[in-house]
């Protein structure tokens, strides 16, 4: 069972092999998974989730077409901020090839899901997420912390001028830069076009530039100039905010692995994690991800599978002695925060900042 499968585009869940594998840790995990079905695909709940999505997109461009020039409109920007997350959602689901298994054809579902409805680039995603999950939380490797903000002290310390401001003062920051993340989502994809750094360029560009098309077209023949202007910012920056929110409790606050590092597979992905609690409410606000623990075990399991998982691979880590972190709600933001706050205080200071594990 190879450690680095997330950077070839396969999840290591789902790696076979014809030669006896060395027993894991991990591999008797995987057993115990793979054997209670965990990992077998859930079409039907694919096909209900993307239906009511799928309504609650009609509904709300409807509303926005029958509220016409108004205020209210405000109301129908937040409104779609939260029904674009959920796209957001399940098109990172097609990236990881949970809905049907099949490369092409969850291809095909992230493009709907992810550049028609939402105008986020599938192809530069799963690029960008495969790394993320091949090397969670490690320096140098994970690109999601080597952006804005700071996760240690030596990357705080390391930063300079604007840069260094930032990270000084991150804790405050973190949730206003977050109303810029949908404009860097959808930035990030035209740069990975105009790089030439994704495949199928032209299917990807043209789905994009249908999303953005029917997009301004839509706001800009409805409302007024100023009121589209409005209606624009205030959608893409609350659809960020979510999104961000969603992704704050995960890693943050967490173990932060060096350069190089060499952990195994399981421990890798369990010590920079953390679950946070809820139920039925939570598990739809934060599509899933909320297990993130599990997420990272088994990249390929269906959504609906994570919480059934969850029992079974706490019970695991408390048998192999491996730390699992699992908060609450608000419990989870605390500890992400403070570490944020705690890292850019530490360019003042000599010593290091330990990574918290809940």
């Amino acid at each position: 069972m190879t450690a680095n499968a997330a950077e070839y585009d396969v999840p290591a869940d789902r790696i076979r092999t014809s030669k006896p594998a060395r027993t894991t840790d991990y591999s008797v995990l995987l057993r115990q998974v793979r054997d209670a079905g965990l990992l077998d695909r859930r079409p039907g709940y694919y096909a209900w989730k993307s239906a009511v999505v799928l309504l609650a997109l009609v509904a709300g461009w409807t509303a926005f077409v029958l509220i016409g020039d108004s205020w209210w409109q405000l109301a129908t920007a937040a409104f779609l901020a939260a029904v674009f997350a959920q796209f957001a959602f399940l098109g990172h689901d097609a990236g990881h090839r949970q809905i049907s298994g099949r490369r092409s054809t969850d291809f095909l579902l992230g493009l709907v899901f992810g550049n028609l409805a939402i105008g986020v680039s599938i192809g530069w995603w799963t690029s960008n997420h495969n790394r993320h999950h091949a090397h969670p939380n490690t320096e140098d490797a994970d690109p999601d912390i080597m952006g804005v903000l700071a996760h240690s002290s030596l990357r705080a310390r390391a930063g300079r001028g604007v840069r260094r401001l930032i990270f000084r003062y991150q804790g405050w920051l973190f949730f206003p830069l977050l109303l810029l993340e949908g404009w860097s989502l959808h930035f990030a994809g035209v740069r990975a076009l105009v790089n030439r750094s994704i495949p199928r360029r032209r299917l990807e560009a043209a789905t994009l530039l249908a999303h953005a098309a029917g997009y301004l077209a839509i706001v800009f023949f409805v409302l007024p100039p100023l009121q589209a202007v409005v209606f624009i910012v205030v959608h893409q920056g609350l659809f960020g905010l979510y999104m961000g929110s969603t992704f704050a409790p995960n890693h943050k606050g967490m173990e932060v692995l060096p350069a190089g590092d060499n952990t195994d597979y399981l421990r890798r992905q369990v010590l920079t994690s953390r679950n946070v609690r809820g139920g039925p409410v939570v598990d739809t606000a934060f599509g899933g991800l909320n297990y993130q623990i599990e997420h990272h075990l088994f990249p390929s399991m269906p959504r609906p599978n994570l919480r059934h998982a969850q029992p079974m691979v706490a019970e695991y880590c408390a048998e192999i002695g491996v730390p699992y972190c699992e908060t609450g709600l608000v419990a989870s933001y605390a500890q992400s925060v403070g570490h944020l706050h705690a890292v850019g205080r530490s360019i003042a200071r000599p010593e290091p900042v330990p990574a918290g594990r809940g």
